[in-house]
Formats: structure tokens, sequence, C-alpha cells
């Protein structure tokens, strides 16, 4: 069959309540008073998507909504910006968070966790049906995609996926980090990045791994040389770094899928992920092709 898709999406759609906050950890008060609380589509799947059709990826987006205002709030944000959305119905509702953003841009996540049941599931036909048109996976760490994981193999697909604050011991995020072809992470909760990312390797499939540092740069490891990415100087103040990672796969792949080396894929990785932190947690403004090439020329 012909492809019609460079990369299906799995997982990840949902929606945040963004509420800025005077300092992170928010000290206890019976009140604060904040700006505009805003609830906006957009986790990590809903990002990623965007980023990598942004870049002229041609891109569909797989995942379980509900039939409820935060799915709709998904739906048109697919609608609008013209990134195919295929839905599965779920029962318990569009996922949904609250973000806590502080001054510098830093980020608190609260989960509400009653979005999700042991028995959800991606259709094995559906997967299968999107994965045979397509180039590439992207897999977000929920529940349901774990599950796919082996129809995308099946299919012959390489896969990506982004653990984000993976310890690098909980044993949730092992079948990710072990059954995809290009593993992200960030380094905020492991104690030693390289031996985790080494570990990784010898396990898994991964046939390169990055771990993001925010504004250290990040590393990557690949063919067992272990190499610093260095960061990319923001093109304004940094505002929010909700959505930085996501950008930051977002380039990298978009360097990969178009046959760069690993040192260009980095550097897109940098400069999309380094556009991204000066963008407002209520906004979509990701990084386009255009200038993405131009920044990563500079």
């Amino acid at each position: 069959m012909s492809i019609e898709t460079d990369v299906l999406v799995l997982g990840g759609a949902g929606v945040d309540t963004i509420v800025h906050v005077p300092e992170l950890p928010l000290p206890f008060a019976d009140s604060h008073m904040v700006p505009a609380i805003t609830a906006r589509a957009g986790q990590t799947g809903d990002f990623v998507a965007l980023g990598v059709h942004a870049l002229g990826l041609r891109t569909h987006h797989l995942d379980m909504i509900g039939a409820d205002h935060e799915g709709d709030l998904v739906r048109a944000l697919h609608r609008d910006r013209g990134i195919a959305l295929t839905e599965v119905p779920q029962p318990a509702g569009t996922k949904r968070a609250v973000n806590l953003v502080g001054p510098d841009g830093r980020r608190l996540s609260l989960y509400d966790n009653t979005r999700a049941r042991e028995a959800d599931r991606l259709p094995e036909e559906t997967v299968r049906a999107l994965a045979s048109v397509s180039r590439h996976a992207h897999v977000s760490i929920t529940h349901p995609c774990a599950h796919a994981l082996p129809l995308l193999r099946e299919a012959g697909l390489t896969i990506s996926t982004d653990l984000h604050n993976w310890d690098g011991e909980q044993a949730y995020h092992e079948p990710f980090a072990l059954g995809a072809d290009i593993v992200f992470l960030s380094t905020a909760e492991l104690a030693d990045p390289e031996a985790t990312m080494r570990e990784i390797a010898a396990r898994g499939r991964a046939q390169v791994i990055v771990a993001t540092s925010g504004a250290e740069g990040a590393h990557q490891l690949l063919d067992g040389e272990f190499t610093h990415i260095p960061p990319v100087r923001p093109p304004g103040p940094v505002v929010d770094s909700n959505g930085a990672g996501d950008a930051f796969a977002a380039g990298y792949l978009f360097g990969r899928l178009t046959g760069e080396p690993p040192e260009r894929c980095g550097l897109f990785g940098a400069v999309a992920g380094a556009h991204a932190c000066t963008v407002p947690a209520t906004g979509y403004d990701v990084i386009d092709r255009e200038s993405l090439l131009r920044a990563a020329s500079r």
C-alpha cells in the first residue's frame, strides 16, 4: 500500500488547564490571586502532532477521546490545524490535567487519573490499518498505547517514544523504553543519565536515545557513543516550558525522517525546543520548517 502518513502519533490527546502562579513550589495559603485561568487542548501527543505537521511531515493522530467538552476542544484543535485525527470512544472522558506555571516558566502538572480504565485499548484493526500506510509511529506512554506496540513492530514501522521524567526504575515505562527505536527522555529524575541510557540500549531495540536537560542541552547515545547536544539560545524571553520536550522530539524526528545526520537532528530538536520556551502555555505557535532551517543555519 502507498504511504500516506509520515508520522502516526498514538495517544497523548487531552486538555490542560493553565494556571500561572506567583512561584513554585506554591506556598500554602487560603487563596492566591492569579491571572486568567485557561483551558486549552494540547497534551504531549497533540503537541508532537502539531510540531511534526508544522515542519511539513504528513501527520495522523490516533487516541481515545470522550464525548465531552474537553473532547470537543481536542477535535477543534486538529480540525483547525488540518491534522488528521482518528478518535476511539473513551467512556471515562477525555484526558485532562492542571498545569501550574511559575514566573520562570517551570511547570508542575496535576493529572486526572480517573480518565482511563484498565480495559482501554486502541482497536487492533484500526492500528493495523493506519500503520500499514505510515512510515513512523510516535507512541505516547499511555496505557492503551502499550498494547499497540507489538502491532506497530509487526507492521515494520520505526517507533519513537518519550519517557518524560522517568526515574529509570518504574516498571510501567519499560515496555516503551525497550520497544522503541528512538527513545526520548528527560534527565530530571535520573541519578546517572548515561547509565540509564546505556541500559535501555543494552536491553531494548533503541537505535538512538536522547536525554534532554533543559537549558543545559541534551545527551545522545548512538552506536555506543555518548555525546552532548549543545543548547540553543531561545529567540526571545523564556515564558513557559510547556511543550518544550514535545517540540524537541518533533524537531529531532523531522531531521531523522528527512535523512539528516545525528548531529543535525539534535540541532533541529534544540532549535524547536528553544522556540517552544518562548511561547505561552496557552498558545500553539510551534516552529515551522522555514523558521527551523533558518535558525539552524545560524
